[in-house]
């Protein structure tokens, strides 16, 4: 699998989270933080081998970006 970095959160800490890759399967990765609050998670029906993160209102203007920045192929 090949991914481009789409875009970071401007306010992001060292860490680097929260970021949006795309990658040339068609699809996305997000890297956030890992929700560990049993409330929220108790209201997702998560399946084994996945996971939720978060990520602020001010990254997802990139996933309109991804279309434009990635060559499939």
């Amino acid at each position: 699998m090949r991914i481009t970095l789409i875009g970071k959160d401007p306010e992001s800490n060292p860490t680097g989270s929260a970021t949006v890759y795309r990658t040339d399967k068609e699809t996305w990765i997000v890297q956030g933080w890992i929700i560990t609050d049993p409330e929220a998670l108790a209201q997702m029906n998560i399946p084994e081998g996945e996971t939720a993160v978060e990520i602020p209102d001010r990254i997802v203007h990139f996933f309109g970006q991804g279309e434009r920045d990635v060559t499939h192929g």
